[in-house]
């Protein structure tokens, strides 16, 4: 059997949709060796090294790249270049990592629908990017023959938006990457110093674009920092409850803020925030981090906060989690179904609960050790393995699905 998976998504540094397209690939040839799968995608874009990875794993044996020549109509990727590819070497199944499947059905089709974002929050997208996925997306989950969603709180949007068979959408967890692993924080310090992080820092992590919501973290963090710095003021965001003891001390009095992540959509308003905070100086962006860079930053954080206003799963949590971060997250449905009762949550409108949380989380050391005891139990009941296996099965259903012709 010959299944294929979308390339495209790797050509780029890898994101979100990147990392699961990988992860699955390996997984899926590691766990099914008599299964032939290949990670395809057109000659219009540089070839892809995928052997190279920082745990050292080359690729399965059953698992190749396949980069596809395309004339002038091939290069209509989805709709002439994909499909003819598809028929000419008879595949059984092709899996739509990014929500894309062919336009032509010549063989049983995957799609994953990683979120609804930009259904349900337009707002946080360029317009054409909504366009597209309003006028694409409906039409791409009617061609699939299954369809595979990270979470239930997104299988329920998918089934209510486009009124599908609950049988054709299965929510499959993600996971953490192997390479996201506790280390010493002796072993983090050629990385913090190169990167010109404390040792006393909250960290978060994601591209930057606003459902992030990372602007409300910068008011957070100027709240702690303006609290802190003027104690006997004791900023009305914590007029309700008492103080945790020694606030005005350690370790918030020295916090810094460090984002990680490359630069997204509609990210002007975030950069003004960023640029006219009066404690700038405390606060750094590091851009696009590596995993290894990225171990050292989750291994050494005081805390780790996820403010985001939308996820279809939400990985980075999980990531620190892996590497002993206690978790701040946003209550929202789906990060609330992953992280259960692993991370602090706060509501992700209002600043001063977000500030709290933080104070609270970096202060308590009783909080901070059961958050990360919490986090590295969660974390272990997520694998690769385990979302390789249940894909399989939908492989299957998806099979059985084409060939009857329904």
């Amino acid at each position: 059997m010959r299944i294929a998976l979308d390339g495209l998504p790797l050509t780029a540094p890898k994101s979100g949709v990147g990392h699961y397209t990988d992860e699955l690939a390996r997984a899926l040839a590691v766990t099914n060796p008599a299964v032939s799968f290949e990670i395809t995608y057109p000659a219009t874009y540089p070839p892809l090294t995928l052997a190279a990875r920082g745990d050292n794993r080359e690729l399965p044996d059953n698992l190749k790249v396949a980069r596809i020549p395309v004339g002038r109509l091939g290069r209509h990727w989805w709709s002439i270049g994909l499909p003819s590819y598809v028929r000419r070497e008879k595949l059984d199944l092709f899996h739509g990592t990014n929500y894309d499947v062919p336009l032509r059905r010549h063989c049983a089709t995957v799609l994953t629908i990683h979120d609804l974002s930009q259904l349900l929050h337009p707002e946080t997208h360029p317009r054409r990017s909504v366009s597209r996925a309003r006028r694409r997306l409906p039409l791409m989950a009617r061609m699939a023959d299954a369809i595979i969603v990270p979470s239930e709180t997104v299988r329920r949007e998918v089934l209510e938006h486009f009124k599908l068979s609950a049988a054709d959408v299965f929510a499959i967890p993600e996971a953490a990457r192997r390479s996201f692993r506790a280390v010493d924080l002796s072993e983090t310090d050629v990385v913090r110093k190169r990167l010109g992080v404390g040792e006393n820092f909250v960290l978060a992590v994601g591209t930057l674009e606003p459902r992030k919501n990372l602007q409300l973290l910068i008011s957070a963090f100027e709240e702690i920092a303006g609290t802190v710095a003027q104690p006997s003021g004791r900023a009305q965001w914590f007029s309700t409850q008492a103080l945790p003891d020694g606030w005005a001390t350690a370790p918030a009095q020295s916090l810094q803020l460090v984002i990680a992540g490359g630069r997204g959509w509609l990210s002007g308003p975030f950069f003004e925030a960023l640029e006219s905070s009066p404690v700038r100086s405390r606060m750094l962006l590091t851009d696009y981090l590596q995993d290894e860079d990225l171990r050292a930053l989750y291994s050494s954080c005081r805390a780790f906060v996820y403010p985001s206003i939308y996820e279809g799963f939400g990985l980075p949590p999980l990531e620190a989690m892996a590497c002993g971060a206690p978790v701040i997250a946003s209550r929202i449905p789906t990060l609330v179904e992953t992280l259960d009762d692993a991370a602090h949550f706060f509501d992700p409108q209002s600043s001063e609960q977000l500030a709290r949380a933080i104070i609270e989380v970096t202060t308590n050391q009783d909080l901070r050790l059961r958050l990360i005891s919490a986090g590295l139990e969660r974390v272990s009941q997520f694998s690769w393995e385990r979302t390789a296996q249940l894909t399989m099965e939908v492989y299957h259903v998806a099979l059985n699905k084409f060939a009857s012709g329904k």
